[in-house]
Parts: structure tokens; sequence; C-alpha cells
């Protein structure tokens, strides 16, 4: 790949205003071309708060984190085909992920030719509290079923992440909710894409979480993480 690829951010944000902007601002400018914000309905000032941080935002009032990362897919799809990026990376809007590490990320891509790069936070450092024991039970449970039922090893199913565009868009993403990080993976595998991990440190979120943060959103989570690697096989 190009040394110098074009790179757009895709980031889902749901009632994010205390956080987006510091998310946007430590993306590395002079790797990252495009910010987009999925703003998911919020009921708070994350969208204009978004912009004032520099991103192009895309409201999309569906609830779900798959129909955030849809509308700037779509959105992005659109461009001219010389506008289209070659990486996507995507990265959650709560400020749990270090922007900063992006370049660390795409690197397997640019020097290895691999079509996707997870940022994982079981071989990262993670801050104490930053995954729940749900989180963490429920990322090794679907590990170890990727594991044996796709041949991939993977180690977590962490939000941010890294793909070739056009591999994104022959994963053909359907997921609108839960699902979306475990269906990529799980279509990855199954198309037998070059996929590798990196170590990415992790810390507490900003806000509360709107899945691990209840019993409801945990079970919900948990559910469609199950149905989907078993949809897939």
């Amino acid at each position: 790949m190009n040394p110098s690829p074009k790179v757009y951010v895709i980031i889902p944000a749901f009632d994010e205003e205390q956080s987006i902007a510091k998310v946007i601002h430590d993306i590395p400018k002079d790797v990252v071309s495009s910010v987009y914000v999925g703003n998911n309905n919020s009921k708070d000032n994350t969208e204009q708060v978004a912009k004032d941080a520099g991103a192009i935002v895309l409201t999309e009032k569906r609830m779900g984190y798959g129909y955030a990362c849809l509308i700037c897919m779509n959105a992005i799809e659109e461009l001219p085909k010389e506008q289209q990026p070659d990486i996507i990376v995507f990265i959650d809007g709560d400020y749990s992920d270090f922007p900063e590490k992006i370049p660390e990320l795409i690197k397997p891509i640019i020097e290895n030719d691999m079509d996707m790069v997870i940022g994982s936070r079981v071989l990262g450092k993670a801050e104490k509290g930053s995954l729940t024991p749900v989180q963490k039970f429920g990322n090794a449970l679907s590990t170890f079923l990727i594991r044996h039922l796709y041949k991939v090893n993977y180690t977590d199913l962490g939000p941010f992440r890294a793909i070739k565009w056009k591999q994104l868009l022959a994963l053909k993403m359907h997921d609108k909710t839960y699902g979306w990080t475990v269906e990529m993976q799980a279509k990855a595998a199954k198309a037998g894409m070059k996929t590798t991990e990196i170590a990415v440190p992790y810390r507490v979120r900003i806000g509360t979480s709107k899945v691990s943060g209840t019993i409801k959103g945990s079970v919900l989570a948990g559910y469609k993480i199950l149905f989907t690697i078993f949809k897939y096989i």
C-alpha cells in the first residue's frame, strides 16, 4: 500500500458531549484526512460540539451502534471515487481509547498489507475499572467461540480498529446494533482476510456506558454478540 494512504475516522456517538471533542482533538491530523461522527440521536450537545471540533457530523435517529457507523459509511461511499479513503479507522466517542495510537494501528496495513487490525485491550494495558467483569467475560467467551468456529485467533472485540476501505465494503456490513464489531470480525475470518491485532491501552470512559453500564444493555449485547457469531458460520 502507498506509504501515505488516505485515512478517514468514523466515530459512533450517543450523548458524548463531554468527551467527543477530546477524541477528535487527539486524532493525528497529519495522518487522518477526515473525521466522521455518527451522531446516534443524542439528546445532549454532541452534534454541535463535534462540529465545532472539526468533524463531519451525520445524525442517525434510529438507535443503534451499527446504525451510527453505517450512516457514515454510506456518506463516504457517495463521495467521488478519488475522494474515498484507503483505510477506515473506527473509534468510540467516549475517550476510552487513545486516538494518538492511530499511526500504530494502521501500520500493519501499510507495511504488511494486512486487511484489518484490531486494537486489543486484552493485549494492552487496561486501566483499572475500564473493563467491567461483564465485558471481560463476554470478550473471553466470544473470542473463544470465534477461535474454534472460525479458526481465527482474536483476543478482543474492541471498537478501536482499522480496515481497508475496499475490504470493509466487501464485508457488506449489516448489523445495526450491538453485533457490529463481532460481525466485522466473523465475516473477515470467513472471507479469509488477513487480520492481526496490536496491543492498545484503554482507560475509564467519560460518562456512563450505554451498554455495559446497565443490566439490560449487557444482556442484550451479550445475546446479540453470540447470535451474530453463530449466524455467519
